[in-house]
């Protein structure tokens, strides 16, 4: 278990960095961090539960992977003006079944006046209406955001910049955002997707206990390093079923991800909710429709709580025109196999206890139905498609 020393290590040396800084520029140095130690498992080891960009999930042995991570943010305030700002993560990813450690932000943000700043550097794109909060534990409701939507986009951050404005109406705050960049994402199975470019904006109004949120992100992407997708691209080619391979192009994709979303917390009573479509230009990543709902009331440090996900694919499930048997078959399956997108709805209950001013403890159990195949769980046996599996956690989410 190298790996998650050597990772928070990384971290150590980043508030290292930090405090010498403060004592060498004389700048003043805010450092504060969150983290989720959390343990999750399910009643099925006929397939693996987990959650976006990791490579291995958990059964019914108990495992601290899947939900738990850690993260360290410092800022530096050059002037009333420019300030930096770094933020270091450690969780499970993509590349094995180790924790992992990155850099999720690194930025210059410049005030323009009071309305208008910029970030330039390693930002956080907003593409959910928790972009910037998913990973901190603590400042949501529920133990995880809902796999049916936050599968669809796979990046967190980009390198580039972004301009923010934000201006109070009286009891109305609008906040505006347009951020572009290029990333490269790990993905499970030793592949990479890169988007270059990648272009995220979004509009947040708030108004007393309301927020509402309408986001769009659109980029061109490729898939890289996959030799099955590149063998089964090359196979219908080399075959003559050019106008399927010419629907599932690896690379100079474009793809569109709209998404609308609302949060109240009014008088104890607690909600949000988020409505999204992705499309692309390859079958290989389809068109779908996604959504959930939650619904949450406030006794004095719990809040029981409820949710309800599902997502649809829009784009078609399989090629008609493929055949179905003699020497092709295999080829043909192979390919309505990969132009498969997750299908799954999930029914969540929970409860959250703020037992301390900076910490709170939740255990939330979801019962995941899958349609027409294995929905988002990894590794499915023989038999596992269509089946229904109930996911257990239990978390201490803190911050500091």
């Amino acid at each position: 278990m190298k790996q998650p020393k050597l990772a928070i290590s990384a971290l150590a040396i980043l508030s290292a960095f930090a405090a010498t800084a403060h004592a060498q520029d004389g700048m003043p140095i805010t450092i504060s961090g969150f983290g989720t130690g959390a343990l999750t498992m399910t009643n099925s080891d006929q397939a693996e539960f987990n959650r976006v960009n990791q490579a291995a999930g958990v059964g019914k042995d108990a495992r601290a992977g899947v939900d738990s991570n850690f993260g360290i943010q410092a800022t530096a305030k050059w002037s009333d003006t420019i300030s930096f700002t770094a933020q270091g993560l450690v969780r499970k990813n993509g590349s094995n079944d180790q924790f992992g450690a990155e850099l999720a932000w690194a930025f210059a943000k410049i005030k323009l006046n009071d309305d208008f700043s910029v970030r330039l550097g390693r930002i956080g794109l907003p593409v959910y209406m928790i972009s910037d909060v998913r990973n901190v534990g603590y400042a949501n409701t529920m133990l995880r955001p809902p796999n049916e939507v936050y599968r669809q986009v796979t990046v967190d951050n980009a390198d580039g910049g972004d301009v923010v404005y934000q201006h109070s109406f009286g009891d109305t705050t609008v906040t505006a955002q347009a951020a572009v960049g290029r990333s490269k994402v790990r993905a499970p199975g030793n592949y990479y997707v890169e988007f270059k470019p990648v272009v995220s904006t979004q509009l947040v109004v708030e108004n007393g206990p309301f927020t509402y949120r309408l986001g769009r992100s659109q980029a061109t992407f490729g898939i890289y390093n996959n030799p099955s997708l590149t063998g089964l691209v090359g196979a219908l080619k080399q075959f003559g079923l050019t106008a399927v391979a010419n629907q599932v192009p690896l690379t100079d994709v474009k793809g569109t991800f709209t998404s609308a979303g609302i949060a109240m917390d009014y008088n104890n009573i607690i909600g949000q909710a988020e409505y999204a479509k992705r499309k692309t230009d390859t079958r290989l990543v389809p068109d779908t429709s996604s959504w959930y709902v939650m619904m949450g009331y406030r006794y004095g440090k719990f809040v029981p709580y409820a949710s309800y996900g599902d997502v649809k694919q829009d784009s078609i499930r399989s090629f008609s025109t493929l055949p179905t048997t003699g020497p092709l078959a295999a080829l043909s399956a192979g390919t309505n196999g990969a132009i498969k997108s997750g299908l799954q709805s999930s029914t969540a209950i929970g409860l959250r206890w703020d037992f301390y001013k900076s910490a709170a403890f939740k255990v939330q159990m979801d019962r995941v139905k899958t349609r027409d195949g294995a929905g988002y769980f990894l590794n499915p046996k023989p038999g596992f498609a269509g089946s229904t599996v109930n996911v257990y956690a239990a978390a201490i989410d803190f911050v500091f």
